[in-house]
């Protein structure tokens, strides 16, 4: 079972990076050193940034929720 989860971290982990990386650059950041400064926002947030956000949020949590289920399956083996 540990090993189940510890495979979904890994999984979980990596698609919190892609989903992270694939957001725009809000400015004051590290993308105004890849010239994402220089785009301006004329409207608002788009429907598939909002997807994008909720996808994000999602997957955040299933993460954090593997790493509380990893802990406690850990302290119950030792």
């Amino acid at each position: 079972m540990v090993l189940g989860f510890s495979i979904a971290l890994i999984v979980f982990s990596l698609l919190l990076m892609l989903l992270v990386l694939m957001h725009k650059g809000k400015g004051g950041g590290l993308s105004d050193m890849f010239g994402g400064g220089m785009q301006s926002s004329v409207g608002g947030s788009s429907v598939a940034e909002r997807n994008l956000d909720r996808i994000t949020l999602v997957i955040g949590l299933l993460w954090f929720a593997c790493i509380i289920v990893l802990a406690m399956l850990m302290k119950t083996n030792s």
